[in-house]
């Protein structure tokens, strides 16, 4: 059913840009996979402890969705996000391609494309000028923001 995928993405594309990162973890199924340049390989509930992460932080976040597209149980779409990078207070302008598999009415898999060279320019500064484009920074980049998580999901399960 592609219009009931479609409302799926559109859902989760909806409570992204009202940060509300309760209702976007609840579009994903229990056993969805997540990847993305900077977090490449998320399961399960990791994901919404990286959306909510990601919506605590990003106070000045803005989200803006495009049109969804779907054939069967395949949906695509392109999102903008507009936010202060926390790690340096340089603003960024993320320009990203998701495509999503529903199952059974929730996010089996959700894939996000972006340019990282790109986006380390803007948050980073002459530092992902001069070295964004490096796999070795770009493994850096990874690193730090798994560690970051990491750190974020001790925090949650200590009730913090």
């Amino acid at each position: 059913m592609s219009d009931d995928d479609a409302a799926v993405v559109q859902r989760f594309y909806a409570a992204f840009a009202q940060r509300d990162h309760r209702s976007m973890a609840a579009c994903y199924a229990p056993n969805a996979a997540f990847s993305d340049p900077v977090f490449p390989s998320l399961r399960g509930s990791t994901i919404g402890a990286m959306w909510r992460m990601l919506c605590e932080r990003g106070t000045d976040l803005r989200v803006e969705c495009g049109k969804v597209s779907c054939a069967g149980n395949r949906c695509r779409t392109t999102w903008n996000a507009w936010y202060t990078f926390s790690g340096t207070g340089r603003k960024v302008h993320n320009i990203v391609s998701a495509s999503f598999v529903i199952d059974n009415g929730l996010i089996a898999r959700h894939d996000d494309v972006f340019d990282l060279y790109r986006w380390s320019r803007q948050a980073l500064g002459l530092e992902g000028v001069l070295l964004g484009w490096s796999p070795l920074m770009q493994r850096a980049i990874r690193s730090r923001a798994a560690r970051q998580l990491g750190h974020y999901q001790a925090q949650l399960n200590a009730g913090g």
